[in-house]
């Protein structure tokens, strides 16, 4: 086909490496991304005050987790600053992770932003320089990337307009990782605010992805060295009705399979303000679930990798040991629940606590 200029063989090659290490089985990701504002929220929560010295300290801790860790994570998305701290005894936290088989990611996008004449819609900046950015974070070890759309549920909402802008703006994004060797983890995320069904959150869901899928095609996005972070499909957070891990599990399947191509290699779903326990009994459900899944089904977790560490830790030095445990505990019951071998039941210092943060932002 003359007529388009695809990635290089050898592009194509390295990026369907990346993208399925860190999708391997009982493997998922560590979602360290928080921006500067996010962490202070974190912190300040357990009472430690938002400096780069304590936000260094405590990505150290995660980082520097003993060897079982490697068994259980495979990627690591980092905020910017963290790419360049270091950890005590000088390693960069970039290197440390790479000595331990850690594949290094970094977040690109730069926040959402109002979509005019919308009913408070939002699209994702950061589209300018991103191709310069990227070649940039691959010279550092980065080899995989992270953009987050939002998406809400409302009576008139996610109007076409925002579904299309924010597949779009996802498209361009892949497209300017994947010329740069980076893998790029599309993540279009429908927010649990509202309280919506479970079957209203499944028709949302597929309209969106369909889209996103549509806009990776249209733009030659190649679909082997990619990821998708979407949400589990839940009902909203202030839904009278309860459903059962297996409803989770049906839903989600069933709008996946309706949309997402087989190709690509896996699907690393956020918590979306699920409790750590709840994160992983639904993930588990999920692999559990009879019928034809021909990606890898398995985690891309911030506050539910992240809660009973923080709150172990406190912030005190002689607490290190007990966050890195309770994360770990954490980071195990999740490499279980990836392939369907969860039993549940795992407690933790915060496991049951809501970690729903109302409108999301980073």
């Amino acid at each position: 086909m003359a007529h388009f200029s695809y990635l290089s063989d050898a592009l194509q090659a390295e990026l369907k490496k990346t993208a399925e290490a860190i999708v391997a089985p009982g493997k998922g990701i560590l979602a360290a991304d928080e921006s500067t504002g996010t962490m202070g929220k974190r912190l300040s929560n357990i009472g430690v005050e938002n400096t780069e010295e304590n936000r260094r300290i405590y990505r150290q801790l995660l980082f520097t987790s003993d060897k079982s860790m490697e068994g259980y994570i495979s990627g690591v998305i980092l905020f910017h600053e963290t790419l360049f701290q270091k950890s005590d005894d000088g390693t960069n936290f970039v290197t440390l992770l790479q000595n331990r088989g850690i594949i290094p990611g970094i977040k690109v996008d730069k926040g959402v932003v109002d979509l005019m004449g919308t009913s408070e819609e939002c699209t994702t900046q950061g589209l300018d320089d991103l191709g310069s950015r990227c070649a940039e974070y691959y010279k550092l070890g980065c080899r995989f990337a992270k953009w987050r759309c939002v998406l809400k549920i409302r009576d008139h909402t996610p109007s076409p307009l925002s579904i299309l802008e924010n597949a779009n703006v996802l498209a361009r994004y892949a497209t300017e990782c994947q010329k740069n060797g980076i893998v790029p983890i599309v993540e279009p995320e429908i927010l649990p605010d509202g309280d919506h069904d479970l079957e209203r959150c499944q028709k949302v869901t597929e309209k969106v992805l369909a889209a996103v899928y549509k806009a990776l095609s249209d733009h030659h996005v190649y679909l082997e060295g990619t990821l998708l972070k979407p949400n589990m499909v839940t009902p909203g957070q202030s839904c009278a009705k309860k459903y059962s891990p297996q409803d989770v599990a049906k839903a989600t399947v069933t709008a996946l399979q309706r949309t997402v191509p087989a190709a690509v290699p896996g699907i690393t779903f956020l918590s979306g303000g699920q409790s750590e326990e709840e994160a992983s009994i639904h993930l588990d459900a999920l692999n559990k679930y009879p019928g034809k899944k021909p990606w890898a089904l398995t985690f891309s977790y911030g506050r539910a990798l992240q809660a009973s560490a923080l709150k172990a830790w406190a912030g005190k030095n002689e607490s290190i040991k007990a966050g890195q445990e309770e994360f770990l505990k954490r980071a195990k019951a999740n490499s279980e629940a990836s392939l369907g071998k969860y039993g549940g039941g795992v407690s933790g210092a915060a496991a049951a606590e809501t970690l729903f943060i109302k409108d999301h932002a980073y």
